[in-house]
């Protein structure tokens, strides 16, 4: 038998790519094949137990800070509270759903009119009210009347907790403030509770998060598969929306993919741009996922899944060093301070193009704490990283005229270091 030609070097680039781009398939995507979506082997008990211990953190922080109660109209906050959800997207412009914890009594969560059974169940919800909507949208003229009978019923109920009025309220339009005020309430400012009681996860928030970043990195795959000359980039995007939708999970909180000349300067949407071979493409999940948790997952690939350039080669390193340096330095008790002395410095050729932060908290969103890049730590607000939070560690690297490289990896601060989350491999590997 003759011996087969030998492969000339491209050949043999894209042959590695092809087996490369296949074990990703295989890995990530579901086991019973990628026409199906993934499903949760999570137990009902593992959700009891992360409900229970987020309504305890809460009242925590609420005792903390001698509150007497808090009033919640942001979702995500809400999700985390009491894990009720109802047209989260909308409510989040239309503030017609709310919620009232009570530091020493009941959680009553008022809801739409014929969706009370959407709380079944739920340990947290003591009680569920029909909600009195007074934006302008739904009250029109009878918007005074409204915030009136609104007012009344959070006022009396903080009266009913042995008199006290000490509220703290994530947000609320200023119409409604100044009507609890007349009555004796004194609003302050909440989400700080909210904050601090979401940046420390228990085992099973953190068992919910794994599972959103297992959805996450499958919506991934199917993204590297449709990589090929001639897609879109709203289409390579639909592949995340796709998988993360089919397997339970709730919306992206960005459209940034984008590709060539189009991610430099980054933060361009994706669009209907065509992608040709060799470009990069590069992206950030900003996934909000099954149970409500937040995958946020950065990476930047070739189209056609081909050798980098070595312009892009070179960015990618210096992406890939920023990363790895900054990662290494995290561990509990470590100061904002101190990290943003020892990070990793951006050459000065990069510096018109950097990110906006070197870390920030994830949970059920983007969350505290941040810390701002050592050019402009000055405005960074105090603090220190703790056992249990979770944390993703940017990059983004890009000069005059070049394509940019997005970064991104989700960890876990043990008391040992930073334990990555994600799996899903850098290019260079």
């Amino acid at each position: 038998m003759s011996e087969l030609p030998a492969m000339s070097q491209p050949e043999a680039a894209q042959f590695r790519d092809d087996v490369f781009k296949d074990e990703r398939k295989k890995t990530y995507l579901n086991p019973e094949g990628a026409d199906r979506p993934l499903k949760s082997p999570l137990s009902p008990d593992i959700l009891q137990r992360a409900r229970l211990h987020r309504i305890g953190r809460i009242r925590e922080q609420l005792r903390k800070r001698n509150y007497d109660g808090l009033l919640l109209y942001d979702p995500v906050n809400i999700r985390y509270a009491l894990d009720s959800s109802n047209m989260a997207i909308w409510t989040m412009h239309n503030s017609t759903r709310y919620a009232l914890i009570l530091t020493d009594g009941p959680a009553v969560m008022f809801e739409f009119a014929g969706c009370e059974h959407l709380n079944a169940g739920l340990p947290g919800v003591d009680e569920v009210r029909n909600s009195i909507s007074w934006i302008y949208f739904t009250s029109g003229d009878r918007l005074e009347g409204n915030v009136a009978r609104w007012a009344d019923e959070i006022a009396d109920l903080l009266r009913a907790g042995q008199g006290k009025r000490r509220l703290a309220a994530d947000k609320v339009e200023p119409l409604g403030v100044f009507a609890l005020q007349q009555r004796g309430v004194e609003v302050l400012e909440g989400q700080e509770v909210t904050e601090h009681a979401r940046c420390i996860k228990s085992k099973d928030e953190l068992a919910l998060m794994r599972w959103t970043i297992r959805v996450c990195e499958a919506g991934m795959a199917r993204m590297y598969e449709m990589s090929e000359p001639g897609r879109t980039e709203q289409e390579i995007w639909a592949e995340l929306h796709f998988e993360n939708a089919r397997s339970g999970g709730e919306w992206l909180e960005t459209k940034l993919l984008s590709a060539g000349a189009r991610t430099n300067p980054w933060y361009s949407e994706c669009s209907d741009y065509v992608i040709q071979r060799g470009d990069m493409i590069s992206f950030d999940t900003d996934m909000v996922g099954p149970y409500g948790y937040c995958a946020d997952l950065s990476r930047s690939w070739t189209c056609g899944h081909i050798r980098m350039g070595n312009k892009q080669r070179e960015l990618y390193a210096a992406a890939r060093d920023q990363i790895e340096h900054n990662l290494a330095l995290l561990k509990p008790g470590l100061d904002f301070r101190d990290f943003n002395a020892m990070s990793w410095q951006i050459p000065e050729r990069y510096l018109p193009y950097r990110y906006t932060c070197a870390v920030h908290g994830t949970g059920m969103a983007d969350e505290w704490p941040v810390v701002w890049l050592h050019p402009d730590f000055a405005t960074n607000p105090s603090g220190r990283f703790e056992e249990n939070m979770v944390v993703n560690v940017e990059s983004l690297i890009a000069e005059e005229g070049s394509e940019s490289i997005k970064l991104e990896t989700q960890v876990l601060i043990t008391a040992h270091g930073a334990e990555r989350l994600d799996t899903f491999p850098w290019e260079d590997q």
